[in-house]
């Protein structure tokens, strides 16, 4: 299945200038995104802006409560207003209410951690993440972002994005990514793997965001074949390799159901 091109080559961060009317929620995504309060001289290096206009923008998302100011460093952070929206997401989202069944059914029957991960703007969010009774120590989290170029979550929304904002993310592999200090792939290495991950509609990893981590993940899609989000599942190398072609199939019929029921009420 392949996707159509609802995610345009603009929504990378740092490749086009950022229209005028645009800025303030330039302004809001970098501190949703930074995980922890930012200054802001941090604000201006990050958007570019001077800091006359970056305080413009930042007095409007004051006043409505999308950001705060840290009680005791000054620095900015999301305010209530924010937790408000990320609440109504949570609990009215079409796309985590049907896939909440699915990752609940996959961790039970795998007894490993599954998450659902979306491609926004340049990078992979974690929606949800359900840890297995089993231990493993990963990075993922709800709400945490993460590289758009590496590990199988990645790869899995990466291999069917539209081919021009593939190309705008691949440039970014000449050098080591921003989000993360190890190298990044070859290019041309990293189209092949895509070339075949689109082949087989899933993605496998191994240490490339946590060591020791294996991973699986496959995309899931809407209607007329629209990219949603991938479901991962997480499981240390050692007891991964005992299972892998189980935990493949298991995660991509997953993936499929979830699918299914997005396309029967679209």
């Amino acid at each position: 299945m392949q996707p159509d091109s609802g995610v345009s080559e603009a929504g990378v961060h740092g490749t086009i200038d950022v229209p005028t009317n645009e800025r303030v929620l330039q302004v809001l995504a970098c501190i949703a995104r930074h995980g922890q309060a930012i200054s802001a001289k941090d604000l201006a290096a990050q958007t570019g802006l001077p800091l006359s206009t970056l305080y413009r923008h930042l007095a409007p998302l004051k006043k409505w409560g999308w950001v705060q100011e840290h009680a005791q460093s000054g620095a900015y952070e999301p305010g209530p207003l924010a937790v408000q929206l990320a609440w109504g997401f949570d609990h009215h989202s079409y796309l985590m209410a049907k896939a909440r069944p699915q990752i609940e059914q996959l961790v039970a029957r795998s007894g490993e951690s599954v998450g659902l991960m979306v491609y926004l703007n340049g990078q992979v969010i974690c929606l949800d993440m359900q840890d297995s009774a089993q231990a493993l120590r990963c990075s993922f989290a709800k709400g945490r972002a993460h590289s758009s170029l590496r590990g199988a979550s990645a790869k899995a929304l990466l291999a069917f994005l539209p081919g021009q904002l593939q190309d705008v993310l691949l440039a970014q592999s000449d050098s080591a990514d921003s989000m993360e200090a190890e190298p990044l792939q070859n290019p041309d290495e990293l189209r092949q793997q895509l070339q075949q991950i689109r082949q087989q509609r899933y993605a496998v990893s191994e240490n490339e965001i946590d060591q020791g981590v294996w991973g699986v993940s496959a995309p899931v899609f809407s209607a007329k074949g629209k990219l949603e989000a991938s479901l991962s599942l997480m499981a240390p190398a050692s007891r991964a390799h005992l299972r892998q072609n189980e935990l493949i199939q298991m995660t991509l019929a997953a993936a499929d159901r979830l699918s299914q029921q997005l396309n029967a009420h679209a």
